[in-house]
């Protein structure tokens, strides 16, 4: 097999840990021997070992002389778990075949110059592209310290996500309706604004088999959430209320003693201001986002430039009523220069609707951009 064989291995290996090891990356190791795979691991969550650690482990003596692929640099600084660097030179691997660099300017390249002087023959850059989009929310969130912001929208063929009554469901099919709960099992967060939490009452939780709920963050500039609301659950503290001086102190009290996370924000056009927002969630943890909000808050996200990827579910369905609720509210663009740019935008089925998916242009990539 060929090293870029192995690395897609790798990387199957790695998305397995997908959701559960924020705020660290999704990393797979694989220790290959005489064309044998003779040790295996993937990084499952924050705390535990590393991938590399544990396909070390797994080889044991057959390691020495054997070849390490791994999607990302060994890092060689403490956090929770000691560096690995000086485990892979510890164990006497021969040659070292590495997807990309950690973006983490506290390790970048300095693993693999670890390697290189302890005699390690080093390949650097097998599969980078793939093994980037994998670590992207990783990438942003160790360079920004913000989340790495996702847009979920479900919508008509007319660009409509509610009646002007605020009907909206089911506008799409079930299998898209399960893609979002496997989405919301893979964020740190789901955001949505007051007027959908009021309108809705939504759960916000990931319901599918061994499923894993985010933190279910609502923008409430006035705090107007109803104590007894859907979002708060069984449990309370993976709530998180991002509302302004303008919120109730004495509910603010009261939710708090629930275990609710209460962020007072700054207002930005009579809203949270939502920069200060991801700052705070990013401070938090939260290394990705799911932004499922209504017209008002897909529109001020977009608007502010804080999207980063998305997923835009169309239901072949007409409204056909100008009085609907858009895809985004807000004032939008008056010069088409200004207009928001995509990129990678591939399209599918699912069900009966349809699926565009891609990433929104910035000015850099924060995997790839040089430090």
């Amino acid at each position: 097999m060929t090293d870029e064989q192995w690395m897609r291995q790798v990387l199957h290996l790695a998305k397995k840990g997908r959701g559960r090891t924020s705020p660290n990356p999704l990393v797979g190791a694989l220790v290959v021997k005489g064309g044998n795979v003779v040790g295996q691991g993937y990084h499952a969550r924050a705390g535990e070992p590393h991938a590399e650690i544990l396909a070390l482990q797994q080889a044991g003596e057959k390691a020495r002389g054997a070849t390490l692929y791994i999607n990302l640099e060994p890092c060689t600084h403490y956090g929770r778990t000691p560096p690995c660097a000086p485990k892979v030179i510890e164990a006497q691997v021969r040659k070292a075949v590495i997807g990309m660099e950690d973006p983490n300017p506290f390790v970048r390249g300095k693993g693999i110059e670890s390697l290189r002087q302890a005699g390690l023959s080093v390949r650097m850059g097998v599969l980078e592209k793939e093994c980037q989009t994998v670590n992207e929310a990783f990438c942003k969130y160790i360079i920004k310290k913000q989340p790495f912001v996702i847009l979920k929208v479900a919508s008509t063929l007319d660009g409509k996500i509610a009646t002007q009554r605020g009907d909206s469901k089911w506008i799409t099919g079930e299998k898209s309706r399960r893609f979002v709960h496997r989405l919301r099992d893979q964020v740190d967060g789901v955001l949505v604004g007051i007027g959908t939490v009021l309108r809705d009452d939504p759960l916000l939780t990931a319901r599918i088999r061994g499923g894993r709920d985010p933190y279910r963050i609502v923008l409430d500039s006035r705090l107007r959430i109803q104590e007894g609301a859907r979002v708060f659950g069984e449990d309370p503290s993976r709530v998180i209320l991002c509302t302004t001086k303008e919120g109730s102190k004495d509910k603010i009290e009261r939710l708090g003693k629930r275990g609710v996370h209460i962020l007072i924000l700054d207002k930005k056009q009579q809203r949270v201001d939502l920069n200060a927002c991801l700052k705070r969630l990013g401070a938090m943890g939260i290394m990705t986002l799911l932004v499922e909000g209504g017209s008002g808050v897909n529109g001020s996200f977009l608007g502010e430039r804080l999207v980063d990827k998305f997923y835009f579910f169309f239901s072949p369905k007409w409204i056909g009523d100008q009085e609907a609720f858009g895809i985004f509210g807000g004032h939008g663009i008056k010069d088409l220069q200004e207009g928001v740019t995509l990129k990678d935008v591939r399209a599918r089925k699912v069900g009966e609707d349809f699926l565009l998916e891609g990433y929104v242009v910035k000015g850099s990539d924060p995997c790839s951009q040089g430090l």
